[in-house]
């Protein structure tokens, strides 16, 4: 479980989020939503434990900054950061040791599903943007975490590797894992979501849970507009 409390960061006078508040509980996928700059990264960051913040950030009832809750968090940036005198395969060691992972088939696999197993001797800077995607999402997920947050994962990754994360996504819900998924494509998303949070100006403009008898008649693409651009879908895809 993810549970932010009362989270307020700024840079000097800008405040990128004002207190915010949301829980994602085991076996749900949460999605933040919202343009350019309405502070998605920061609240990604700040869960990271990369960012100093006001207010409470736990993982699985740990606070973000113990080693604890370090352990059970699995986190792709939106930009990676590898090394560039590593290989794909040195990257993977490094964590499978760093998190003291004794099953080494657990790589294998990884590699396999990204289709990395016969590029693992490239190193960081022979890499292109989306490879090093895949590389920082194999590393996140090697671990075996609990709670995982992504930033943007699926910008520059090639169809196949689109279409493997999206299945990833659900087997991580299937397994009663913790996913958290910040973006400002919606259609990347598509139906798997269970909670939905549309940001503007570091705050939540709204909250859309994804469930049958939900009483709210908007669709998600629908409430995501009139907030962001004040104008529902139909009449944004006529501008298009």
């Amino acid at each position: 479980m993810l549970v932010v409390n009362g989270v307020t960061k700024k840079y000097k006078k800008f405040l990128a989020n004002d207190n915010l508040s949301f829980t994602i509980g085991d076996g749900e996928i949460g999605v933040l939503l919202g343009p350019n700059g309405a502070g998605k990264s920061t609240i990604i960051k700040s869960i990271a434990g990369l960012l100093r913040y006001e207010g409470d950030i736990e993982i699985c009832g740990e606070d973000n900054h113990t080693i604890e809750a370090k352990r059970l968090l699995g986190y792709v940036p939106e930009m990676p950061a590898l090394y560039d005198t590593l290989t794909i395969d040195e990257h993977l060691e490094f964590i499978r040791r760093a998190y003291k992972v004794e099953d080494t088939s657990i790589k294998e696999k990884l590699l396999e599903r990204f289709e990395l197993t016969d590029k693992r001797k490239k190193m960081g800077k022979e890499l292109s943007k989306g490879m090093q995607q895949k590389v920082s999402i194999c590393c996140a997920l090697l671990h075996d975490p609990k709670v995982v947050i992504f930033d943007e994962p699926m910008v520059g990754l090639d169809p196949h590797a689109i279409k493997e994360l999206k299945a990833l996504f659900q087997e991580l819900k299937a397994q009663g894992k913790t996913v958290l998924i910040s973006t400002h494509m919606i259609d990347t998303i598509e139906d798997y979501w269970d909670v939905a949070h549309i940001m503007m100006n570091g705050r939540i403009a709204a909250t859309k849970h994804n469930r049958a008898d939900s009483s709210d008649e908007k669709s998600l693409d629908e409430l995501f507009f009139q907030i962001t651009e004040g104008k529902s879908s139909d009449e944004a895809k006529k501008e298009e």
